[in-house]
Parts: structure tokens; C-alpha cells; sequence
């Protein structure tokens, strides 16, 4: 059983439309699903889309787990620390930057655990994106800000020595899947440059522009990643 977990990219999407709807219950709340196959879809914003800062991700990664999921595929919106990497492209990223507030399942007890991507998901993401012609880089560091605003200059200038794009949600995922012993990887759709890397000023129909020019990229990597999954 593969996960995959969409973003803002994939609210409207006409992929998942037909796929069997479901309510799994959770100690966190409840969370809506869709499931065809060997293959569940989670839309991690839930079916009134909230801003990142108020997802239910312990909900989200507990239903999964509920459902027997035994890999995590994330679709993530990014932007952009480096000129390099331009906006209607995607990272595969290897790892991740989240020192600050992060949710937990272990909230009244001192266990650890190891916080590594998946390297064989990384792997499949890349093989699949290169077959389908996807300009996509291998690699990276995702910096997970806490939104729903976006970084200031001043902010984008001392992350872009540390990372190489800017997300919401991946790193609290993540975290979630390891504590849960689930395999998680992301590909990450670059819609903008960040606040301060280009010339031209950040503004939001520019990351919409981006988001709406990725989708049917990523719409067909999905469609593919079913077939890999149901051979």
C-alpha cells in the first residue's frame, strides 16, 4: 500500500475524482481519503483546504499508518533559494531543515528517532521524473518555514545558505512518518523564486502561475507512479 499526500497544487485536480471517498477516524480527529487499488490519496490541506499552519498532520500521517500504508510519496509547493533553480521545475530533496517547532507523536515521552528521506523513494521519484522528460534535480536541502506568510528578504538571505527550497508542511510530515516507521520522500514542485532571489518582485499571481504550469507535470508523474505501483 503507497500513500500519496497532495498539496495546494493538487486541490482541484480531476485525478483522484472517481476514486472510493472514505473517513478514517484518528485520535487526532477525523481525516478524508480516497483510495483506488493499492493506492490511497491524502490531501493534506483536508476538503476545506487549511492554511498550512493549521494542518492536522498528526491526524493526516495517523490515518495513513490506519490504512496499512507502507511508503509515503508527498507532492510539496516550494520556492526557490537558488537562482539555479528556476520556478516550473522540481527537487527531489534528500534532506530536510526544521529546528524550530515541529509536531510529535512522542509528547509525553523521550524517545528519538532518526529523521533521513527515503533513499529508495528517492530513486523511483527520480527514475520516474526522468522517463517522463521532467526537468527535476536530484537532491537538496527543503527548509520548512511556519507560514501562511512568506519569508522577508532578511529571512530568505540567511536560509539560502542552508537550503535549497522553502515549504510548509514537508518536514512535520516526515518527522510523522519516521516516528510511525513509514517510508517518506517528496517531490517538490519549485513555483517561485523566493522573496529577494530574483530581480523581479515575489507576488502571488507569479506562484499560482507556476503552481497552475506544474500541475499537469505532476498529474502524469501520478498517473505513471499508479501504473508502477499496480504492476
Amino acid at each position: 500500500m503507497v500513500g500519496i499526500i497532495g498539496g495546494s497544487s493538487l486541490f482541484n485536480s480531476i485525478v483522484f475524482e472517481q476514486w472510493m471517498k472514505e473517513i478514517v477516524e484518528t485520535p487526532y480527529g477525523e481525516v478524508v481519503i480516497k483510495k483506488s487499488g493499492n493506492v490511497v490519496f491524502l490531501q493534506r490541506h483536508g476538503p476545506r483546504f487549511l492554511p498550512p499552519h493549521k494542518i492536522n498532520h498528526k491526524a493526516n500521517i495517523w490515518a495513513l499508518k490506519e490504512k496499512g500504508i507502507k511508503k509515503v510519496i508527498a507532492i510539496n509547493s516550494t520556492g526557490s533559494l537558488k537562482r539555479t533553480i528556476k520556478p516550473g521545475t522540481f527537487v527531489i530533496p534528500n534532506d530536510f531543515f526544521c529546528p524550530w517547532v515541529i509536531p510529535t507523536f512522542f509528547e509525553n515521552e523521550c524517545k528519538f528517532s532518526i529523521p533521513v528521506l527515503d533513499k529508495s523513494i528517492i530513486e523511483l521519484l527520480y527514475e520516474l521524473t526522468k522517463e517522463l522528460n521532467i526537468a527535476v534535480k536530484k537532491g537538496g536541502i527543503y527548509v520548512q518555514t511556519v507560514g501562511p506568510r512568506f519569508e522577508t528578504v532578511a529571512e530568505i538571505n540567511f536560509l539560502k545558505k542552508i537550503g535549497d527550497i522553502v515549504g510548509m508542511t514537508l518536514a512535520s510530515e516526515a518527522t510523522l512518518c519516521i516516528e510511525l516507521g513509514i517510508p517518506y520522500a517528496s517531490l517538490c514542485s519549485v513555483d517561485n523564486y523566493c522573496h529577494g532571489i530574483s530581480d523581479k518582485p515575489l507576488t502571488v499571481n507569479d506562484v499560482e502561475y507556476f503552481q497552475k504550469t506544474n500541475l499537469s507535470k505532476i498529474e502524469r508523474f501520478i498517473e505513471i507512479l499508479i501504473k508502477r505501483v499496480e504492476a
